[in-house]
């Protein structure tokens, strides 16, 4: 392990959170806000400096760096970026515990949307303001901001990009990474740009405009009402947010092929049909199971069509209690939570594209079951899929399930029942936020441990990315110098 190299990037990650929380301050200060709120952004941003500026002032003693430094430099960032990111709403004294700040700041940079705040609406602007934010920077990923302005090389940057860019396969835009970095951040913003002006439009106050947009983009949703989207009562609003979720669900990759005209690629690639056709399945679906709960279908629509956007793509928004439909729904929506949205967007859970291709690989081997000398490729977009990415496929989904079933058994001695221990760990680790149950949209996670809200943040920053970067973390052999 190259620790200096580790030392080195991190520390100039964490000087970019520092300035990244000056927006906060300033919201602190534009409302008018006490000044235990100013000094509690101004003391974590005086943290992240001074600790970032201590761990990058001596240039690494050697540059080498592969694959394990890039996993480290991912896991280790995001579990600081959520400590130091904690600490204003811990110092405020908004937030009880440490762990609790931790909690939030976690489900807000992994645009995870869970919260242990049982009253929103009594949070300031600036807090309101910061968890919204943390949206916008984790949803991307705030690693790629800073590849666009690391002085490392391409081989370099790659690693750290493939930590944490979503999804069983990484590929360039172009053949500079850095400019790779430069364009999704252009395209990412462009888009939330768009989003908040139409939200304006709408009739959706600025500052209200801005949190949700950042929600949507990140697909995170954390709500800033008590009963999140439902308190506008706009279908206007609804509809621009539902259809910007599924929007920002889309593979990044895809509209830079928009940009270079190639539309034909666009609408052929194989996941984007997958995605699209899930969506539109599961809003028939769920409408024929709950329409007898609705008199007016018009309204049935919006919120199912809300509802399965805001799952698939793990946001978390709502404008429906949805624990209160019938069992089938709640079926549908947790497979959802489980496949979540397409890769190479900001969006959690397992990705289409694994979907996909685990049911295309289950096909072929019935096939070969049933003639033995038959040699039958698995195809995705229209191209074979070797052996070794089947086996780096199934891997990931055993060590998935390993994590997942894990998770479960500690969470289930601190909840209430099984519906609410399943699905608060689907809602964490597939990034998500609202389960069902206690932890429903209408619920939060206030009433769990501090040591089960502790796993549960770990178990969301694992989620965001896809489990190895945490585990070769907190393995021995991972510190061992070279």
């Amino acid at each position: 392990m190259n620790i200096s190299i580790v030392r080195y990037v991190t520390g100039r990650i964490l000087m970019l959170l520092g300035l990244l929380m000056l927006f906060p301050l300033a919201v602190s200060f534009i409302y008018q806000e006490e000044a235990i709120y100013k000094l509690g952004f101004a003391a974590a941003i005086g943290a992240a400096l001074v600790l970032g500026l201590l761990l990058s002032l001596k240039k690494p003693s050697s540059h080498r760096f592969y694959t394990r430094e890039g996993m480290v430099i991912c896991a280790l960032t995001w579990v600081l970026l959520s400590l130091i990111g904690a600490l204003p709403l811990r110092l405020s004294g908004e937030y009880p515990t440490m762990i609790d700040a931790f909690f939030e700041i976690s489900s807000g940079f992994t645009t995870t949307g869970a919260s242990v705040a049982t009253n929103v609406e009594g949070l300031q602007h600036s807090t309101i303001f910061w968890r919204s934010f943390t949206h916008l920077i984790g949803g991307m990923g705030v690693l790629v901001f800073v590849l666009a302005l690391l002085p490392t090389t391409d081989a370099d940057n790659v690693h750290i990009m493939k930590a944490e860019v979503p999804g069983p396969a990484f590929g360039k835009l172009v053949s500079s990474l850095r400019t790779t970095a430069r364009i999704l951040y252009l395209m990412y913003m462009s888009m939330t740009a768009v989003l908040v002006a139409l939200l304006v439009m709408a009739g959706m106050p600025l500052f209200d405009s801005l949190c949700h947009a950042f929600g949507a983009a990140g697909t995170g949703g954390f709500g800033i009402k008590n009963t999140s989207v439902l308190w506008y009562n706009s279908a206007a609003v609804d509809y621009i947010l539902g259809v910007g979720m599924i929007v920002f669900g889309v593979n990044f990759n895809l509209y830079y092929l928009l940009l270079l005209r190639k539309v034909r690629d666009f609408v052929d690639d194989e996941e984007l049909k997958a995605y699209l056709l899930i969506i539109a399945a599961a809003v028939v679906i769920i409408c024929l199971d709950v329409h007898s709960l609705y008199e007016n279908y018009g309204m049935m629509v919006r919120d199912v069509f809300f509802t399965v956007s805001s799952i698939i793509t793990t946001t978390g928004y709502s404008t429906v209690d949805f624990g209160k439909w019938p069992v089938l729904s709640h079926v549908i929506l947790l497979l959802l939570m489980f496949s979540g949205a397409m890769a190479g967007s900001t969006a959690g859970g397992l990705k289409v594209s694994r979907v996909v291709i685990y049911s295309k690989t289950a096909r072929a081997e019935l096939r070969r079951q049933r003639e033995p000398g038959r040699i039958v490729p698995v195809m995705f977009n229209k191209k074979p899929l070797s052996r070794e990415a089947q086996r780096s496929l199934f891997g990931y989904l055993c060590i998935y399930l390993g994590a997942f079933l894990f998770f479960l058994l500690v969470v289930s001695f601190d909840a209430p029942d099984f519906l609410s221990s399943f699905s608060a760990v689907a809602a964490t680790f597939n990034n998500i936020g609202p389960g069902l149950s206690v932890v429903g949209p209408t619920g939060s996670y206030a009433s769990f441990s501090l040591f089960t809200k502790l796993l549960l943040s770990f178990c969301m920053i694992a989620g965001r990315l896809e489990i190895w970067p945490i585990i070769i973390l907190f393995s021995r052999k991972t510190w061992r110098k070279v």
